[in-house]
C-alpha cells in the first residue's frame, strides 16, 4: 500500500514539474513582450518560486535553468550576446538556475520550523534578489565598459545611475511585488486541492 502510495505521490510530483516548466516557457516568451526601459518583465519568477515551495529546491533550480533557457533561445538578451557571448550564457544560466535553488532551499529551512506561509513569502523575496544580483554581478564581470557606453549615450550622469534607473530599476521592483502577492496566494490553493484530493482518494 505504502509503495503504491509512493509512486502516486511521484507522479503527481513530476506532473506538478512538467506543468510548472510548461507554464515557465509560455510566460517568459510572454513576458518579452512587457517591458519597462530596456528589458521585459520576468514573470516567470512566480512558478518558479511555486515549484521550489511545493516540489524542493531541486526543482526550484530545474525550473530556473529552463527560464534562463528560453531568455537565451528568445533573444531577450541579445544586447548583451552581441557583446559578449560567453558572459551572457554563464550570466543567464547562472542567475535563474541560482534563483530557483536558493528559492527552495530558503523555503524548506523556514518550513522545517513549522513556518511555510512565512516560508513561501521570504522565498518569492529571495528569488528576484538572487535573479537581479547576479545580472548586476554579470554586468560588472562582463559588461562594465559597455553599459558606461549605454548610459552615456541615454543621458545618464554615472553608470551607476544607468544599471539602477535604466536596467534593473522598475523590473525589479515589479518583479519583488508580483511574486510576494501572487506566490503565497497560488502555493496555498495548490495546497488545499492537494489536501482536499488527498482526502478523496483515502
Amino acid at each position: 500500500m505504502e509503495a503504491r502510495i509512493s509512486r502516486s505521490e511521484k507522479v503527481r510530483q513530476l506532473t506538478l514539474a512538467a506543468m510548472l516548466t510548461a507554464i515557465v516557457v509560455v510566460l517568459q516568451l510572454l513576458g518579452s513582450f512587457i517591458r519597462f526601459g530596456t528589458f521585459s518583465i520576468s514573470l516567470v519568477l512566480i512558478p518558479i518560486v511555486i515549484g521550489a515551495s511545493l516540489l524542493g529546491w531541486q526543482i526550484g533550480a530545474w525550473l530556473g535553468f529552463v527560464f534562463s533557457v528560453v531568455v537565451l533561445l528568445s533573444g531577450d538578451a541579445a544586447p548583451f550576446m552581441a557583446v559578449n557571448a560567453f558572459g551572457t550564457i554563464v550570466t543567464v544560466l547562472v542567475k535563474g538556475t541560482l534563483a530557483g535553488l536558493f528559492s527552495g532551499l530558503i523555503y524548506r529551512a523556514i518550513a522545517e520550523k513549522g513556518h511555510p506561509l512565512f516560508a513561501v513569502y521570504v522565498a518569492a523575496i529571495v528569488c528576484p534578489i538572487v535573479n537581479t544580483g547576479v545580472f548586476l554581478i554579470g554586468c560588472r564581470l562582463f559588461f562594465w565598459e559597455t553599459i558606461r557606453s549605454w548610459g552615456d549615450a541615454a543621458g545618464f550622469k554615472n553608470v551607476g545611475a544607468y544599471v539602477v534607473g535604466g536596467l534593473v530599476g522598475f523590473n525589479f521592483l515589479f518583479e519583488l511585488l508580483f511574486n510576494v502577492v501572487l506566490s503565497p496566494v497560488i502555493v496555498r490553493l495548490v495546497q488545499i486541492w492537494q489536501g482536499k484530493h488527498a482526502a478523496e482518494n483515502n
